[in-house]
């Protein structure tokens, strides 16, 4: 089963690649972007959509990173409380044993 899993992900991951270099051959127009208040050089457009695509990915994770965060602080709370109460009740079970015998 395991090795299923990784050659269906292998194939997943050529056919991406191979996604990528016909995007890459079949988009060699040099293009000049203008942004305002700079010029950028000419450079072909398979690289600024690929550029704007990794900007926009990193963007979206450091958004998302204040989410995660504080998640990571809930689930750490959450671990300590359900620790302590735990404790707790092993000290109430060991307790109630010595009230009895």
């Amino acid at each position: 089963m395991r090795w299923i899993k990784g050659l269906i992900l292998a194939v997943i991951l050529l056919v991406v690649l191979l996604i990528g270099i016909l995007f890459a051959v079949n988009n060699q127009q040099t293009v000049a972007l203008n942004l305002i208040w700079v010029e950028l050089p000419p450079v072909s457009l398979s690289v600024w959509l690929l550029a704007t695509l990794a900007f926009g990915v990193i963007l979206g994770m450091l958004a998302m990173l204040g989410v995660y965060v504080r998640l990571k602080a809930r689930l750490a709370r959450s671990e300590r409380h359900s620790k302590q109460q735990r404790k707790e009740l092993d000290r109430l079970r060991t307790q109630e044993l010595k009230e009895v015998a």
